[in-house]
């Protein structure tokens, strides 16, 4: 094999395992108090429509619907935590419970408002909220 060729394997392999690392960093960074969806029972303000949370898969809304599978009329449910990396180098990189308030907020513009996006989950109406908290 050509020393030329050696070398340009071993930029590529290089860079593929920065590339690796820089996809699971993220995942590891963890600053401050960690944020949370939750869903809580609620009445909606306004004329907000809740929206049918049905519609919302796992898949693309992790947050939302493990906060409203842990939700029940008596007591909220809350989302798996979210940490902000240092820096703002994580949100670059990850799925965050801000991502989801924003997409459900552009998707059901009726169901929002200043207070949280409002879903009707078996039954009950839960307002979705980002809340900063201590774990503990």
């Amino acid at each position: 094999m050509r020393p030329i060729t050696k070398k340009a394997i071993y930029v590529i392999f290089a860079v593929v395992v920065v590339l690796l690392a820089l996809g699971a960093l993220p995942g590891l960074l963890k600053s401050g108090d960690p944020y949370y969806l939750t869903a809580t029972a609620a009445t909606p303000a306004g004329n907000a429509t809740p929206f049918n949370a049905s519609e919302v898969t796992g898949n693309r809304f992790p947050y939302t619907t493990a906060a409203l599978e842990r939700a029940s009329a008596g007591e909220p449910g809350r989302s798996d935590p979210y940490w902000r990396g240092p820096v703002g180098f994580k949100g670059a990189f990850t799925h965050s419970p801000f991502d989801e308030e924003n997409a459900l907020n552009r998707q059901y513009p009726n169901a929002s408002t200043d207070g949280g996006v409002y879903a009707r989950h078996d039954g009950t109406v839960y307002r979705l909220t980002v809340v900063r908290e201590a774990e503990g």
